[in-house]
């Protein structure tokens, strides 16, 4: 089950507009492309997402796998990493910030310039979705994170026994949220599968905030 959720929430734009499919996601507001990056190169600079989420989650082989590198062997991120990536002529600057339980207080420190977040959920975990719920909703309030784009990658979907990802919007208590724009994307870092959506909508919302601030 690798739905896909639209949900555009922020506080200058009350408007709800949800879709779900199996293969393809329009925006409610644009068209189905997004812009085109060739327009303003300099845009390329302005895109800081953070990738973060409980520990093993799949949040560094998501980075990889995306970027072809090899995934076979990884090691826990102690603090963060930062990946630099191009994608659809966008330069992405990914920051990823570890997960484990010592660090998470300090997730505040790495939040500043972030367009975007990119929420790692282990499917397959069900004994932590309460904790990670708690997580994220601590962090949606931090005031660097205001407005960024919130990408949900619910990853594992290739275990057995993995949430759906109706189930983990459940669970997380997506439907509150209402200072963001998010979408929650089922995938698999290790197979590949339906990373790339995710990053596309997250290209397409990021840019078109800031195309119109421009």
């Amino acid at each position: 089950d690798t739905k896909k959720t639209n949900n555009f929430n922020s506080q200058t734009d009350r408007r709800t507009a949800r879709l779900q499919c199996q293969t393809e996601t329009k925006n409610s507001d644009r068209g189905d492309e997004g812009p085109d990056p060739s327009v303003d190169p300099a845009l390329s600079s302005l895109l800081q997402p953070k990738t973060t989420g409980l520990d093993n989650a799949g949040k560094t082989t998501i980075l990889k796998k995306f970027n072809g590198e090899d995934v076979d062997t990884i090691s826990p991120t102690l603090g963060f990493n930062i990946k630099t990536l191009e994608h659809r002529g966008f330069k992405l600057n990914i920051w990823d910030v570890g997960g484990q339980k010592s660090l998470r207080s300090y997730w505040r420190n790495y939040f500043e310039s972030t367009d975007g977040l990119i929420w790692v959920v282990d499917s397959a975990d069900r004994q932590r979705m309460q904790d990670c719920q708690r997580e994220l909703q601590s962090l949606l309030v931090e005031e660097r994170l205001a407005g960024a784009t919130l990408l949900i990658f619910a990853n594992k979907q290739d275990l057995p026994g993995a949430l759906s990802c109706n189930a983990i919007q459940e669970a997380l208590e997506l439907d509150s949220i209402r200072s963001h724009h998010w979408r929650i994307q089922g995938c698999s870092a290790v197979t590949g599968e339906d990373l790339l959506p995710g990053i596309d909508w997250l290209l397409d919302d990021i840019s078109s905030r800031v195309f119109t601030a421009d």
